[in-house]
């Protein structure tokens, strides 16, 4: 299955919506929302702001694979 390189964030905030490219070789962390201007970061157990906020998974973890960020407890 290929891999989708776009995610549709959704701030938890404001409700506001926009598609995002998604990095292959890092994680994002923070992302503040166009709208609001609230910053979002993962939730707990995420490795980053795609993975909690976004309709689609970041790369790796699309792969299957542990995203770069992610540590023994699960945050970045």
């Amino acid at each position: 299955m290929p891999l989708v390189l776009e995610s549709t964030l959704s701030c938890p905030y404001c409700g506001h919506q926009r598609t995002e490219s998604m990095p292959t070789d890092a994680c994002q962390w923070f992302y503040e929302c166009r709208s609001c201007g609230q910053l979002l970061r993962p939730l707990p157990g995420h490795c980053c702001v795609f993975c909690s906020y976004g309709n689609v998974p970041c790369p790796p973890i699309q792969q299957g694979r542990d995203c770069c960020a992610t540590s023994k407890n699960g945050r970045p």
